[in-house]
């Protein structure tokens, strides 16, 4: 089963810094199966995001690889998962809760 993993990145990431290295015990990740995320996949191009480093910003997630999450579309990303109302979604929406009371970033994991 191919999973997700999101965790809250205790410091911000600093402009050079990258992110190659699949570190998700680093960051105390929760899982979510891609059963989950791939039907959610075009919503989430709606939320700025960088891939593996803040010198690269996107939209959407690195499916497969690395994508961090600043504090501010963190909004975003919890009201695309609450329009999907599915249980499977309650961990993440409570970490990006988190994540924005904190305002730290999350960082996403492909599979």
């Amino acid at each position: 089963m191919a999973t997700h993993k999101f965790g809250i990145m205790q410091n911000e990431p600093i402009n050079n810094e990258r992110f190659d290295e699949y570190e998700p015990n680093k960051y105390h990740c929760i899982a979510i199966d891609d059963n989950f995320i791939e039907p959610i996949l075009i919503d989430l191009q709606n939320v700025c995001c960088y891939w593996h480093t803040r010198q690269v910003p996107g939209r959407g997630i690195a499916y497969h690889g690395i994508t961090l999450i600043p504090p501010q579309s963190i909004d975003r990303l919890i009201q695309i998962l609450s329009l999907q109302d599915k249980l499977e979604y309650t961990h993440l929406i409570s970490l990006a809760n988190q994540a924005k009371q904190e305002n730290k970033y999350l960082i996403h994991f492909g599979i």
